[in-house]
């Protein structure tokens, strides 16, 4: 039993999701830190410096903290598009890669083709 536990979590997909978590985690502290060091500050400049996290909407004895959904809000965009400019890249410097692993399959097929006309002559 032991070792079929070690075989599920040694397996590649549980290593590269929890890679992905570990990662995914340090980025978001990144992007949260950019969000309230530099980002909100901006907004609030456009704002006449209204603090987004101190919105506060109070209805009887209960006071709703819209101004923080606002403000996770702006960081989730803010991880979304950092997160699509590094997949971005990505896919840009795989697709250079991917004419030259076409040639080598026309190659391949050429060559396949070749075989069998010639089998079909004999």
């Amino acid at each position: 039993m032991l070792e079929e536990f070690k075989t599920f979590l040694l397996r590649g997909n549980i290593l590269d999701l929890s890679i992905g978590v570990i990662i995914g985690s340090a980025l978001t502290a990144v992007v949260k830190a950019l969000s309230v060091g530099l980002i909100m500050p901006l907004v609030n400049l456009f704002m006449f410096k209204i603090d987004l996290s101190a919105l506060t909407y109070t209805f009887g004895k209960v006071s709703f903290k819209f101004g923080l959904v606002l403000q996770a809000l702006i960081s989730f965009i803010i991880t979304g598009f950092v997160l699509f400019m590094i997949v971005k890249a990505v896919n840009k410097f795989f697709r250079k890669q991917a004419p030259e692993e076409a040639v080598v399959q026309n190659v391949e097929l050429e060559t396949l083709q070749e075989i069998r006309d010639l089998l079909k002559n004999k």
